[in-house]
């Protein structure tokens, strides 16, 4: 079920919608855990097997890939465990719920990659010193086969369930599985160098894989700590303006804010609106205007909306100016 069937839901007499009725998470969460638990299955055969074929070859390229891949595999676990307490509801200590503990799996996962990438690394430039013949170069290129075949095969399944459920990091994380599936055609492409007679083909290809590896930590990186501020694709903000500007009710429009719990995204509006209009009718403005965001948008999941007389719109007046109460010194709040 899409995002879009979850945030219109027919009611019992066959009209109407609700938004919030059923969160569109649960539903991602649930197809998520389903997800990251199918690469992880087919993920470690392959990474098991590469490494298998290592013992015996000695072939440094199939080693990187190997530890690649195991990496990847590893990966799944603390997604895993996120999506499970992702699920968990909120509560007096946890008002937000448990999102955040996705970002904490990104961070761990970064490092397991990185650890990943100095071992491959390490081995790769040990082997230019220390050079070894590498037997069964038939095994190498069997196993490199085994690799792309395993990363091809996972990375299309998780694109098409990140585009079932709406999750671009899914996509993302296809796309990487993609990615590994060429480095294992290049240990393919450095056993063939070896058999016509390069040795040094192996370590070349090895640290090729080390600098791939290296490259996705540092995409990871960024993607990350952006999370961990809050730090939102620009155009989002765009859109939600662009959304709220064609509700006639509204005036103005003073901050918007939007940050991500965990993977869900959460909005803070101000509008400001006619002075003269009671409470009741801002209520509405403001049910109004979540209506149509959570409607538009299908990535937020949820959005407070406060009201300003037009008169007094923004932050900025909001603020208190120098006072003093009690035995307090002399002070403000802006």
């Amino acid at each position: 079920m899409s995002n879009h069937e979850l945030n219109n839901q027919q009611d019992p007499k066959g009209h109407g919608h609700t938004h919030g009725a059923v969160d569109p998470s649960i539903i991602t969460t649930e197809r998520g855990i389903w997800a990251v638990k199918w690469s992880f299955i087919g993920l470690l055969p392959t990474a098991l097997i590469q490494l298998f074929i290592v013992l015996f070859t000695g072939s440094v390229a199939l080693f990187a890939d190997s530890i690649h891949n195991f990496g990847d595999a590893a990966t799944a676990i603390p997604l895993w465990v996120a999506f499970i307490l992702a699920r968990r509801a909120s509560n007096k200590r946890f008002s937000y719920g448990y999102g955040r503990v996705e970002d904490l799996a990104g961070v761990l996962i970064v490092v397991i990659i990185l650890l990943s990438a100095i071992l491959a690394g390490y081995e790769s430039i040990n082997r230019f010193f220390h050079p070894q013949i590498i037997d069964y170069l038939w095994a190498v290129m069997l196993a490199a086969i085994v690799g792309f075949v395993g990363n091809e095969i996972v990375a299309q399944f998780r694109i098409k369930i990140g585009k079932e459920i709406g999750s671009a990091a899914l996509i993302a994380d296809g796309n990487h599985a993609r990615v590994d599936g060429f480095t294992s055609l290049a240990v393919l492409f450095g056993a063939i160098g070896v058999w016509l007679g390069f040795p040094l083909a192996d370590p070349i290809i090895g640290l090729i894989i080390t600098i791939v590896i290296f490259k996705v930590v540092w995409d990871s990186v960024k993607s990350v700590f952006t999370r961990l501020l809050d730090g939102v694709d620009p155009e989002v903000i765009d859109e939600i303006e662009h959304t709220i500007s064609h509700i006639e009710s509204v005036q103005d429009i003073g901050e918007v804010r939007v940050r991500w719990l965990g993977h869900r995204l959460h909005a803070e509006v101000n509008i400001a609106v006619d002075p003269k209009l009671t409470v009741e009718e801002g209520h509405e403005i403001a049910k109004e205007v979540r209506h149509q965001l959570l409607h538009h948008l299908q990535y937020l999941s949820n959005a407070t909306i406060h009201i300003d007389p037009v008169t007094a719109s923004g932050e900025k007046y909001h603020s208190i100016s120098n006072h003093e109460h009690g035995d307090l010194p002399s002070h403000s709040h802006k």
